[in-house]
């Protein structure tokens, strides 16, 4: 006859005895809420990306001015730490809130006020206070341009290296007051006052102007234009040569499908007292995006652009330069991208210098970007 087991004899007298009762699981404890849920319920949005790449240069990444001919991906071989960026914003559609951007990285060097270190791998990108009320927004503090189909954050952009445009027809950033009204679902207006181009303490007395609008009469077309007006130091914030600077940017926008997308950007800028001290220089650009979704996870993007530097003052050559670029992107995940990319850049004049001391009339570059996005 089999032994019965001393926990099965008590368990079948717990049974069999009336007025016994077993006793319960102790109850779970209640789940601790996650920092996303405690972000959601106070409001509070908290998004950030890091964007590490390694890029080639067939030339020294200078034109023979020695300005860089690249904007971000400027040394000839290397890796490099472009941005780790956080955003951190509260941001109700009615009443008070505010947004504060950080860029770390080697990027922070190029976008950085004028008034900041140029050394430092550090920048406030963005940091505004914010009041809404209906269909008026107001920000008071450091934000980022309105003019360019590029921004920044690397995310939001389709190629790896930033445009001509991007770099050398547009500021980054402005500082001072910015009222955007939505006049119904299709159309805003905006306008604006600051302290010029990518200036935190202003360089004179006299402000910048910034006149703008969005459209979208349809869901597939999209369309913005802004104006910057005001007085500037023709070559930086050294300079005590003043003059008007006024740049007119284009975007317009086609969402042909959902895989389908394509993009004008159209700019006009001119300097005042800046040829020789007296005369107006100027610079024009145009630059096209064509968009298309492979599959779920493969993205081609091809851009191609013609800028003209009249009078040599942006880019220190009187010269008409081109570039062409293809950027192929893999997406293994929502968070993820890796994109490799190819470009080529032409100038009607040798302004490319090369490793030898010698100028060309072409520089070829390629990358390959990693972007983790949280």
């Amino acid at each position: 006859m089999l032994k019965k087991k001393p926990l099965f004899n008590a368990v079948i007298s717990a049974i069999a005895l009336p007025g016994v009762v077993l006793a319960a699981d102790p109850p779970a404890k209640p789940a601790v809420p996650t920092l996303d849920q405690v972000l959601e319920a106070s409001g509070v949005s908290l998004v950030g990306y890091i964007d590490t790449a390694y890029s080639h240069l067939s030339g020294t990444g200078l034109f023979t001015s020695t300005i860089p001919n690249r904007v971000f991906d400027t040394e000839p071989n290397s890796f490099n730490l472009h941005q780790a960026a956080i955003t951190v914003a509260k941001q109700p559609k009615e009443g008070f809130g505010g947004l504060v951007n950080l860029t770390a990285g080697r990027d922070a060097r190029i976008i950085h006020a004028f008034d900041t270190n140029t050394e430092s791998q550090f920048d406030v990108t963005q940091a505004y206070a914010q009041y809404a009320t209906g269909p008026l927004t107001v920000i008071a503090g450091k934000y980022v341009t309105l003019a360019g189909a590029e921004v920044i954050a690397s995310p939001s952009d389709v190629n790896y290296s930033r445009s001509i445009l991007f770099g050398y027809a547009i500021p980054f950033t402005h500082t001072g007051l910015r009222a955007t009204y939505a006049v119904n679902d299709m159309l805003s207006v905006i306008g604006g006052v600051n302290n010029g181009w990518d200036d935190v303490k202003d360089t004179n007395k006299q402000k910048t102007l910034e006149l703008g609008l969005t459209l979208a009469p349809t869901k597939s077309l999209s369309f913005a234009a802004v104006d910057y007006v005001g007085t500037e130091q023709v070559a930086g914030p050294l300079d005590t040569t003043q003059g008007q600077r006024n740049i007119l940017d284009l975007v317009g926008t086609w969402t042909a499908t959902d895989k389908l997308s394509v993009t004008l950007n159209y700019d006009y800028g001119t300097q005042d007292n800046a040829v020789g001290g007296t005369n107006q220089a100027k610079w024009s650009g145009l630059a096209g995006y064509v968009n298309y979704l492979l599959t779920d996870t493969w993205r081609l993007s091809v851009r191609g652009e013609y800028f003209n530097d009249k009078d040599g003052y942006k880019t220190g050559v009187v010269q008409k330069w081109k570039e062409g670029t293809v950027t192929l992107a893999y997406l293994p995940a929502k968070n993820m991208e890796i994109r490799g990319e190819v470009r080529g850049d032409r100038s009607d004049v040798a302004s490319f210098m090369k490793s030898d001391g010698t100028a060309s009339k072409s520089q070829s570059s390629y990358g390959l970007e990693a972007i983790y996005k949280f």
